[in-house]
C-alpha cells in the first residue's frame, strides 16, 4: 500500500500547531506504524518529521521514557504502552463488547471471522475480530487500515455519504490502490458498486484485496451526531462460498447491526 504522505510537511504542521512537540510526536508515531519493518532509525526519524536529528533525538527520548516508542539497537520500534492504550479506548465502546457477545451466539456468525471497522478517511480502521473460522487468516487483523476500495466494509461506509462528498472524493478517473487482479482501478468503478450497494444494502467484495477470499458487510446506523462510522463484515473463502451461505451472513449482520445502532431496540 502506497504511502501517501509527504515527508517534509511535518514540520510545516507542527509550526502552525499549537502544539509542536505533541503534532512531530504523533508524526514519529505514525512514520513508525507506516513502516515496511516496523522499525526505523533516528535519521530516518528526522527526515520523515522533517526537523534537526538533535531535535529528533530528544522527542525520540521523551517518547521512549513515556514508553511509546522503543529502542532496539540504532532503530526504534513502537511501544507497548500503545498497546494498553489501545485496548483501553477499545474497552470502553460499549459497540465492541456487543460485536463480541452477538457473534458468540449467532447460528452462522459464529462459524465465521467477523469484524467490525470505523472509517477514517479514505480507510477504515478495523476496532475487533471474531475469530469463528481459523481457515480465514489472510485478512486484516485489529488496528489494521485498509483503503474503502478495497474492502467490502469500506464500500458499505462510503455508500452512506452524500453523492457530492462521494464525487469528490473520487472522480471519475481516480486510480485507485490495487492488491489483485480483480481490484477495483478507478473512481468510475468505484461509484459504478456503489449504487449497487445502495439498492441491495449491503456490500460485497470478490477477491479484491485478497485472492481467494470474499466478503460481506453493512453500515451500523450512527449513534448521535458524533458518534463513530462504524461498519461490520463477515469473510468466507470463495472456493465454499454459496450464494445461500451469503443470504444468512446479510441477514445476521443487519440484524447485529441494528442492534449496535439502536441499543433500546
Amino acid at each position: 500500500m502506497a504511502d501517501s504522505r509527504n515527508p517534509g510537511s511535518s514540520d510545516n504542521q507542527g509550526t502552525a500547531s499549537p502544539a509542536p512537540a505533541v503534532t512531530r510526536a504523533a508524526a514519529v508515531l505514525d512514520a513508525l506504524a507506516s513502516s515496511a519493518t516496523g522499525r526505523l532509525t533516528l535519521s530516518d526519524l528526522s527526515r520523515e518529521v522533517g526537523i534537526p536529528k538533535s531535535s529528533t533525538s530528544n522527542l525520540l527520548l521523551a517518547l521512549e521514557e513515556a514508553r511509546l516508542i522503543s529502542r532496539q539497537g540504532s532503530e526504534f520500534t513502537l511501544g507497548r504502552k500503545l498497546v494498553e492504550l489501545g485496548a483501553a479506548y477499545l474497552g470502553r465502546l460499549d459497540e465492541v463488547q456487543e460485536f463480541y457477545r452477538y457473534c458468540e451466539q449467532a447460528p452462522v456468525l459464529s462459524g465465521e471471522t467477523v469484524r467490525i471497522a470505523m472509517l477514517d478517511g479514505l480507510n477504515v480502521i478495523y476496532l475487533a475480530r471474531y475469530e469463528g473460522h481459523p481457515a480465514v487468516r489472510l485478512t486484516s487483523n485489529i488496528g489494521d487500515k485498509m483503503p474503502v476500495s478495497l474492502c467490502a466494509v469500506g464500500k458499505a461506509l462510503i455508500a452512506r455519504l452524500h453523492d457530492h462528498d462521494i464525487e469528490e472524493l473520487f472522480p471519475d478517473d481516480a486510480e485507485l490502490p490495487v492488491l489483485t487482479p480483480k481490484s477495483l482501478r478507478t473512481g468510475a468503478e468505484f461509484k459504478a458498486q456503489l449504487r449497487t450497494i445502495r439498492e441491495q444494502g449491503y456490500a460485497f467484495e470478490d477477491e479484491e484485496s485478497t485472492t481467494g477470499v470474499v466478503c460481506l458487510a453493512v453500515a451500523v446506523p450512527t449513534r448521535g451526531a458524533h458518534g463513530p462510522s462504524l461498519g461490520l463484515s463477515v469473510t468466507a473463502l470463495k472456493a465454499t462460498y454459496t450464494p445461500e451461505q451469503g443470504a444468512q451472513m446479510v441477514k445476521e449482520l443487519q440484524e447485529l447491526a441494528h442492534s449496535l445502532g439502536n441499543p433500546m431496540g
